[in-house]
């Protein structure tokens, strides 16, 4: 089989968070080959840098069993799907003066570093659909999650006729297909859940329509349990936040609050993350310190690539892809 990526990096790939790179993406690999599944967890704007193009795949060959993601994450794949053509990048955004980035917002773009996305196309696209499955859940008394929600959404096809984007290069329709298990953790700060909430406030929609935080950790509790038997359940990082730290804590919670006995650690560990180990920051801190919170273990394969995920995640991916 032709491995040009494996080849690149096992030549050049040899130092320091080169050689870290390669080392976490062998280790997936071992965890998979050896039965183990594998949680990837995405913060930061990494659907905005259509990430999607490779974990799509990921996702469709089953390297992935459940993501964790921000609300952002969730939506903006969907964004980029249906809005594609109108983003706007701006290469020298590091010059971009005060009243230019008002501009910006004038023209209904928001910037996340060098990517505008239009809001107009992207958020109003996708705002009357799940508005309509959210009133459509409410009318029969059902409840869901945010993800499950989105789900609807994609797979109905109604949102086919604004795609922009290869279908293939969207993680969520991958995920959607699949029917993959998503824990989205403060999904309340973004901007579909923005929406909601503003419904909720104008009486449109109740309150408990769309399952909260609290629902999602005993989602995940569930599907810990059913899924840490023999390898057990890896967990690999992208980035800090919520979509890393909440989903983590289910180990502790299960055994210590729970107080359930021969709950497994997580069974390998990666981070990719331009954190600095100071301050405090818990993105930042090296996964030993995860020990101490009864998260990781001491055998635990342990990894952190200290670097650029847009960088870092699409070469280790397809390595990944490669090799197993």
């Amino acid at each position: 089989m032709n491995k040009p990526i494996t080849e690149f990096l096992e030549k050049y790939y040899l130092h320091f968070n080169a050689a870290a790179l390669v080392d976490a993406s062998k280790g997936y690999v071992a965890h998979l080959k050896d039965g183990g599944k594998m949680m990837i967890t995405l913060a930061g704007a990494m659907s905005t840098a259509e990430l999607g193009k490779i974990l799509a795949e990921m996702i469709r060959q089953d390297k992935v069993a459940i993501i964790s993601c921000t609300g952002a994450n969730l939506e903006e794949d969907v964004m980029n799907l249906v809005a594609h053509s109108h983003y706007k990048r701006v290469p020298n955004y590091r010059d971009l003066t005060p009243e230019q980035e008002r501009e910006l917002l004038d023209q209904h773009f928001n910037r996340v570093t060098d990517t505008c996305i239009p809001e107009e196309e992207a958020f109003r696209r996708l705002q009357t659909h799940l508005e309509d499955v959210w009133h459509a859940a409410e009318a029969k008394g059902e409840r869901y999650f945010p993800h499950e929600f989105l789900y609807q959404v994609v797979n109905s096809g109604v949102l086919e006729q604004y795609y922009e984007i290869d279908p293939k290069d969207s993680w969520i329709v991958a995920a959607a297909e699949k029917n993959l298990p998503i824990v989205c953790p403060g999904w309340e700060d973004s901007t579909t859940g923005n929406i909601f909430t503003s419904n909720v406030i104008k009486g449109k929609l109740n309150v408990h329509t769309v399952k909260s935080g609290i629902e999602y950790m005993i989602y995940l509790t569930e599907w810990y349990r059913a899924n840490s038997g023999g390898k057990g359940v890896g967990f690999f990082q992208i980035g800090g936040g919520i979509a890393g730290d909440f989903p983590i804590c289910v180990v502790p919670m299960m055994y210590q609050d729970l107080e359930w006995e021969d709950v497994p650690f997580w069974s390998y560990f990666c981070q990719i993350s331009d954190s600095t180990t100071s301050y405090g920051s818990y993105s930042g801190a090296v996964p030993n310190e995860k020990i101490t919170w009864g998260k990781l273990d001491i055998d635990t394969p342990k990894y952190i690539v200290e670097s650029d995920a847009t960088i870092c995640a699409p070469l280790m991916f397809t390595y990944i892809l490669e090799n197993s």
